[in-house]
């Protein structure tokens, strides 16, 4: 069959002119990570028969598995019931804070033809074979890959703290290898990648992996292209290692201009620290409520007085009383009144802060049509 590639947008079909060069390297590195056999040819055809790679093989697996009866099939329900009509179904999806989570959003959104992440950690890059080969720390190397797994599939999120240590040259020097592994694993086969920047005007364009940024923003990623596995449509991810702070955002025109690009886009949020909540994310904030279709996220997002009723149709899951855990200083007074009256919805599975210790939430606001809008005034 055909590859299907998926509808993109018009910013996207324009932004870059330099295709993903096909090669087999980051699927047959992700899939050795990720615990799962090699396709045909693989050059880690020999160390998968190794008594080492099978008990990873076994324990990546059972924490999938575990994963899968108590995560994924709920955010399979719920996408099946929430999130498929447009633009969630077919339109871009912008992710700040995102991490290496390809896990959830691809969950949520299936069918968008591109993923644009963003974060602080650098985006790393694909070690050669022979460098895995000749590692004879192998247990070791392959129990580390394991751990940064682990919050992910054992709590929904990726832990600060964690990323610190494991994705700065710890474990990796980046998050490439991450999202490769969270693709594969979700039933998707990477047909290559790409080192990417912004350049001034905002477009995506390659760099060279010496590349030194002369101002304080890089805007240094990567570009994925990869295929699901079921309907062999073809979907791009871009992730940019980017400080989406106020101090060094406002600084920031390249990207600023990448996400006023991205209208249409459907905008996800979770587990951030509430940094939205602060006067110091705001120029994120502003892009996000400017440019986006919808947003999907939960109570670490955007504060919920800031989607005006007027702009945006707001539907909540779950319950909420107050943050968990150390952030119970974030709460939302008015949300807690919002969650208390009629037309809350149920969410099939947990997902966020306290996992599994409280009753989740989500927030998915939808913006209103212009014409929907003066339709509403003229009737007040």
């Amino acid at each position: 069959m055909a590859p299907v590639v998926a509808k993109a947008t018009p910013s996207e079909s324009s932004e870059s002119s330099d295709p993903v060069k096909h090669s087999r390297e980051a699927d047959d590195l992700a899939r050795f990570l990720a615990g799962l056999p090699g396709k045909p040819g693989s050059p880690y055809a020999d160390l998968e028969k190794s008594d080492v790679w099978q008990m990873h093989r076994e324990e990546v697996d059972a924490a999938w598995n575990k994963a899968d009866g108590e995560l994924l099939q709920g955010l399979r329900e719920f996408q099946s019931q929430e999130l498929k009509a447009p633009p969630m179904g077919t339109g871009p999806v912008f992710y700040p804070f995102s991490g290496p989570d390809a896990l959830v959003a691809t969950e949520y959104f299936p069918n968008a033809p591109v993923y644009v992440f963003a974060a602080l950690e650098p985006a790393g890059t694909l070690p050669a074979a022979d460098e895995i080969l000749k590692k004879e720390d192998m247990p070791e190397y392959l129990a580390a890959m394991r751990s940064t797994m682990a919050s992910e599939l054992g709590r929904s999120f990726f832990i600060t703290r964690q990323m610190d240590k494991q994705f700065r040259g710890q474990v990796t020097d980046g998050l490439l290898l991450p999202i490769l592994q969270l693709l594969v694993r979700s039933h998707y086969s990477v047909l290559g990648f790409r080192y990417v920047r912004l350049d001034a005007n905002g477009n995506v364009i390659g760099r060279t992996l010496d590349y030194h940024a002369t101002t304080r923003y890089g805007n240094k990623g990567v570009q994925i292209e990869f295929r699901s596995d079921a309907g062999q449509s073809v979907h791009q991810l871009y992730y940019f290692s980017a400080n989406l702070a106020d101090d060094r955002l406002t600084e920031n025109k390249p990207f600023q201009a990448y996400v006023q690009g991205l209208k249409g886009a459907t905008t996800m949020f979770k587990s951030t620290s509430y940094m939205l909540h602060h006067k110091e994310f705001s120029v994120i904030r502003n892009l996000v409520l400017d440019n986006s279709a919808a947003v999907l996220q939960d109570d670490s997002g955007i504060p919920y007085r800031m989607f005006d009723g007027s702009r945006w149709k707001v539907q909540l899951y779950g319950d909420y009383d107050h943050p968990y855990g150390s952030f119970k200083y974030m709460e939302q007074v008015d949300l807690r009144e919002a969650y208390r009256q009629p037309g809350t919805k149920p969410l099939p599975m947990h997902v966020g802060y306290g996992y599994r210790k409280i009753t989740s939430n989500l927030l998915l606001a939808q913006r209103i049509a212009p014409a929907v809008q003066a339709d509403s005034r003229a009737q007040q």
